[in-house]
């Protein structure tokens, strides 16, 4: 009832009011308030092209100045020179390191958030290795990364990992069960299209730069995160470099939101594939609004076969995929098996992902 009480009288929203602002919000604001030879800096979601330009006009010291100075902001600037990104990133993560390195030692925290400092700082050392492409990071909240792996300025070809529930910084990647991870996904995947077509430039991304549904609760259930995520991902699309064509590799809940991101997806979009997907906020791919070739599988004992495939006053995300009555070109998983075996080396699915990645559609094999 106390607690009924504080909340009602707006206590709690009082104390909210009074926590330290995230990371990326400061940044923001920081960039909104600096200006370069005494002209504002662009709009950090400005157009791609115009963030280019801004850049191009700028010689490396002042690039690398703005990075340096504002490294959560460039780091994440869609159109912003990729080497830059990267190196922006980097110097983001030194200091997130520093950060946690003294919430680790804060004898003023708890024993669980000494331990959380602990692994985020762990996690952002691991980022932080040589030859790293970091191409977004943002350590506030539960944190959202993306990284490349492969000459993406160059490619060709790539492939984009969006992952499912339960992404967050602390699972971008995994000792354990590697690849049911986003970058475990990405590097399998990246080396499985590479042993394949040798010689095609290609690249792949593991894209973990939204917010993802905590656990199989009502944010799982519906689409709000998923439409938010759309955003954020064709905006990346959108963005790419050169003239390469984008295959979306699509895992669990990340189906859901390439379901409602090809509505919007540019036309380098060729190719959707969604593995283990619980519905595209669709009846039928028709409905998808897609010019892209829309591919699913499930594997054997995958749990979200039991999941009710419906959609019903805004809960579930309508027909199975993987249903004849969808249209989707339905994919073989053969040796893969749970929710989280698609990507796991040797397996069909994996192979089937590698063909559809480099557009050797003829390798598929279909059910």
């Amino acid at each position: 009832m106390v607690l009924v009480l504080l909340a009602t009288t707006g206590w709690t929203a009082l104390q909210n009011q009074h926590a330290k602002p995230e990371p990326r919000a400061v940044a923001l604001t920081a960039w909104q308030k600096d200006t370069l030879g005494g002209r504002p800096l662009p709009a950090a979601d400005a157009d791609p092209r115009a963030v280019s330009r801004f850049f191009g006009k700028l010689d490396q010291r002042r690039q690398m100045t703005l990075a340096e100075r504002h490294p959560l902001v460039v780091g994440n600037m869609n159109g912003a020179p990729l080497p830059l990104r990267y190196r922006a990133n980097r110097v983001a993560l030194t200091e997130a390191v520093h950060v946690e390195r003294v919430r680790r030692n804060d004898e003023r925290l708890s024993e669980t958030g000494r331990q959380d400092a602990g692994r985020r700082m762990n996690r952002f050392l691991s980022m932080l290795r040589d030859g790293r492409q970091i191409l977004a990071f943002d350590p506030s909240g539960r944190g959202r990364a993306a990284e490349v792996f492969g000459d993406l300025g160059t490619a060709r070809r790539v492939s984009v990992v969006v992952p499912g529930v339960d992404t967050e910084l602390l699972t971008f990647e995994r000792t354990q069960q590697r690849y049911s991870a986003p970058v475990g996904m990405a590097q399998a995947l990246h080396r499985s299209e590479r042993a394949a077509r040798p010689g095609l430039p290609s690249a792949t991304i593991a894209w973990a730069d939204y917010r993802a549904p905590r656990g199989v609760g009502v944010d799982a259930a519906t689409g709000g995160l998923a439409e938010q995520g759309a955003q954020r991902l064709n905006a990346l699309l959108r963005a790419l470099p050169g003239g390469s064509t984008v295959a979306l590799m699509c895992h669990s809940y990340g189906s859901v939101l390439c379901g409602v991101a090809g509505r919007e997806a540019p036309a380098r979009v060729t190719d959707i594939a969604v593995a283990g997907s619980p519905g595209m906020r669709a009846e039928q791919v028709s409905e998808l609004g897609t010019r892209a070739r829309v591919w699913a599988m499930r594997a054997e004992h995958d749990w979200i076969a039991d999941v009710p495939h419906l959609e019903f006053g805004g809960l579930g995300h309508g027909t199975d995929p993987v249903s004849p009555g969808f249209g989707a070109r339905r994919l073989s998983t053969e040796g893969a098996t749970g929710h989280t075996g698609y990507f796991r080396p040797g397996s069909g699915s994996l192979r089937n992902l590698a063909a559809i990645g480099t557009g050797d559609y003829t390798l598929t094999t279909r059910l």
